[in-house]
């Protein structure tokens, strides 16, 4: 099984806006803006549906970066990693 290093604290990442340069915000879970309930939803089920192609196959979550000067959003797949036993 695997886990999202971001949605888990483990890692942080850091992206700039391209168009102003300054840090974008990570906004958390793509699949958890879908409606109300989708936060709670089964993660890797939510995957199928969420629009992005391969990303349950290839163990990414996508997550939203918006940037709070030009109010542009980013989806950034970030790569899963296994869960220690």
């Amino acid at each position: 099984m695997s886990m999202c290093p971001l949605c888990n604290g483990i890692h942080s990442l850091t992206l700039t806006c391209e168009t102003c340069n300054i840090i974008l915000e990570d906004k958390g879970r793509l699949m958890d803006y879908f409606d109300d309930y989708s936060a709670y939803l089964e993660i890797d089920g939510m995957k199928l549906f969420d629009g992005i192609e391969n990303d349950a196959k290839e163990n990414q979550c996508p997550h939203i970066f918006y940037c709070s000067n030009c109010h542009i959003e980013k989806t950034e797949l970030i790569k899963e990693i296994e869960e220690a036993h």
